[in-house]
């Protein structure tokens, strides 16, 4: 059953529902599209959060009780409230996929539909692309940083709980391995992963006793937490509770860098050659670049992922770029100063040139860019619903396969997958805009 979406929707988008049905407007054909003005200093981002958007607008109808809301709260006339009552969205979207890159002025989406149905999703669809989008950026160039080593999402105790289901779904999208949230794995088949917190061993007489317990029902195939006391001594009370053929510990206090350097050389010294170390404990993408030297085997992300890794939000914005007038579509634009927008309906498309990523834009979404030989030329926006029916399938593996296939496309341009500092200096050349 889909979620009620309803009412994820600010108040002023009824408010100009109902003066566009007064004066007419409402009924016009209209384009809107989301894009971001910036990176804010990285050198790409990744879409996330378009399949869960046809599943969201499943959601999105009004039943008596939020007419009766509506109604007694005075926010909406009777004429409105009627028109809500049989509110199915009718128009079409076509979007950047999961795990697609995007850059400045991508179009990511492009919404067709009647003006007034365009201006009640404004809300929803930004809430859904600007934080899955934050959080697949900040995981992507995390799996970066990290380069090859396991990564586990961890942050749903930092974020609101139903924000912590749709990160873990953007970080395993963006190559993270495994969530800790139980929720995440049943809705969307995410692989989990989790031993021991402090509590437990805490709670037990001595660290031994805890790892006892820990072996009784996990066996040696486990990650001890070896970091609630002392970490040395924690090490050697593991290995001599689960024998050199324990699987991993977890370290999550201390230096990591110098930790894991002694850790290591403690578990090579006791037999334990082949177990991994895990760290946690507040990472970010800088943080794990810091560490590509040390002898860590995975990590551990949660704060930091789920907020974006110091940016948590995409910065997308909607914005109504056609209308129709004397029945033939107008171009429209934002001209204020440092905000303004291209007009007019546009498909995207990704051209890779020496080195240089270009996004050039279509006006004609009927229309396709020449190529030529000598570059490469795709196609980058996919039905998500067409006539309002939802013609797109939320398969995360597809998208985890995407986003791969996308980095290694833009492998050739220079510093652009580089996971160095957050200023990156991508060579993307910008919107190419071509009428044709």
């Amino acid at each position: 059953m889909a979620e009620h979406t309803s009412l994820f929707t600010d108040r002023y988008e009824l408010t100009m529902l109902e003066a566009s049905l007064q004066s007419g407007i409402g009924t016009k054909r209209a384009t809107f599209e989301i894009f971001g003005r910036g990176l804010g200093g990285r050198a790409y981002g990744v879409t996330a959060g378009t399949a869960r958007v046809g599943t969201l607008l499943e959601g999105f109808t009004f039943d008596e009780a939020d007419l009766d809301y509506l109604g007694r709260n005075s926010i909406c006339s009777r004429e409105t409230l009627d028109y809500l009552a049989n509110f199915r969205f009718a128009g079409s979207i076509y979007a950047y996929p999961d795990g697609e890159l995007y850059f400045p002025f991508s179009p990511v989406l492009r919404l067709e539909a009647s003006f007034a149905e365009g201006l009640i999703l404004e809300t929803l669809l930004l809430s859904a692309l600007n934080f899955d989008s934050a959080i697949a950026t900040a995981a992507s160039r995390m799996v970066l940083a990290a380069r090859g080593r396991t990564l586990i999402e961890m942050g749903t105790r930092r974020t609101n709980e139903n924000a912590g289901v749709v990160a873990a779904r953007a970080a395993y999208i963006a190559g993270f391995a495994a969530t800790s949230n139980l929720a995440a794995g049943q809705q969307y088949a995410i692989p989990t992963a989790g031993t021991m917190g402090h509590a437990i061993v805490l709670a037990h007489d001595s660290e031994a006793a805890a790892f006892r317990a820990q072996r009784t029902i996990a066996g040696e195939a486990t990650t001890a937490l070896v970091d609630t006391y002392d970490t040395l001594n924690g090490i050697r009370t593991a290995i001599d509770v689960f024998g050199p053929s324990l699987a991993a510990i977890r370290i999550d206090s201390g230096d990591p860098f110098a930790t894991s350097i002694a850790a290591r050389q403690l578990l090579d010294s006791l037999g334990a050659t082949k177990t991994q170390i895990l760290v946690s404990g507040d990472l970010d993408e800088a943080a794990i670049h810091r560490l590509h030297d040390a002898p860590i085997d995975g990590f551990g992300v949660g704060t930091k992922l789920v907020t974006g890794s110091g940016i948590p939000t995409a910065g997308f914005v909607y914005k109504l770029v056609s209308i129709e007038r004397g029945g033939e579509p107008i171009a429209v634009a934002k001209q204020s100063e440092a905000k303004t927008s291209d007009g007019g309906a546009k498909a995207a498309y990704r051209r890779i040139r020496a080195q240089h990523a270009i996004d050039e834009f279509s006006i004609d979404p009927e229309a396709t860019i020449s190529s030529t030989s000598a570059d490469a030329l795709r196609p980058l926006q996919v039905p998500v619903i067409v006539n309002g029916e939802k013609v797109i399938d939320d398969d995360l593996e597809r998208w985890r396969r995407l986003h791969q296939e996308s980095l290694e496309e833009l492998a050739s341009c220079k510093d652009l997958l580089s996971a160095t500092a957050p200023l990156l200096q991508c060579h993307y050349l910008g919107p190419g805009t071509v009428k044709v």
